[in-house]
């Protein structure tokens, strides 16, 4: 994959192993759901503060590799105030395919999963160190899904709130 920064990374082991990751399915030129959802992970990224790039990765992968390049990824990361701890990432159609078949973000009707427009409005927490995985809907209210993440999380790294 590449990251809106022009990184090269291999998925597993540069972005995910060892890691509690925060993981949605995105695309520039949605006008639908993605501005929405967009908007209420960077409140979930301001209710987490340093904790995004400590403890907690944010991961956003576009829909539509074939247009969004990491330079189209680096404007939209900054239109929406994206911070440290947060990447947007790209690649060769096939590969996104499979990590988005592989970490769930599919639909069993086929027309519905060819269609970008209709995809998943949710945001996969992931504890790769403790196989431990959970998905919320990525528009529920930004301290709900705070929630979420802290029941996936080990509690030594979690704030006492």
């Amino acid at each position: 994959v590449k990251t809106h920064t022009g990184q090269t990374l291999r998925f597993y082991d540069d972005v995910m192993k060892g890691k509690i990751l925060l993981i949605n399915f995105f695309f520039t030129g949605c006008t639908n759901t993605c501005p929405l959802m967009m908007d209420n992970l960077v409140n979930v990224q301001k209710l987490l503060g340093p904790r995004v790039g400590q403890d907690i990765r944010m991961i956003s992968i576009s829909l539509q590799p074939e247009f969004d390049t990491p330079e189209l990824l680096a404007l939209h990361a900054r239109a929406y105030g994206i911070g440290p701890g947060w990447m947007l990432l790209t690649g060769k159609k096939d590969d996104i395919e499979l990590l988005r078949h592989r970490l769930g973000f599919d639909d069993i009707d086929p027309v519905v999963d060819a269609d970008p427009e209709q995809h998943l409005g949710t945001v996969r927490i992931a504890n790769e160190p403790m196989h431990r995985w959970a998905m919320s809907p990525a528009l529920l209210n930004p301290p709900a899904i705070v929630r979420a993440i802290n029941r996936v999380i080990p509690r030594f790294t979690t704030d006492p709130a």
